[in-house]
């Protein structure tokens, strides 16, 4: 993984980098379900982490809501928000 082209958000005053990429997004999309998404988006940020992030990573994800605060974060930047109307 490249962490100069990646995303870098500073958490908990780690820089921790990530490198999504469309495979990991849609799996992590796939895996949601209404009871369950505290799983998938620890999966998906472990996929997507620099290997050198891994760890710093992994401890931060220990604290309850991190999982779900930093994915939404990542894919903010990775996938932001379509401006479509309709038009008739």
């Amino acid at each position: 993984m490249d962490k100069a082209k990646g995303i870098i958000l500073a958490i908990a005053g780690k820089d921790i980098a990530f490198n999504p990429n469309e495979v990991a997004y849609n799996k992590f999309i796939n895996e949601m379900q209404m009871d369950n998404k505290v799983a998938p988006a620890h999966s998906y940020l472990m996929r997507i982490v620099c290997k050198e992030d891994k760890e710093a990573l992994g401890e931060i994800l220990r604290h309850p809501g991190a999982a779900l605060q930093i994915v939404g974060e990542v894919n903010k930047e990775y996938a932001p928000q379509l401006e479509i109307f309709v038009k008739k």
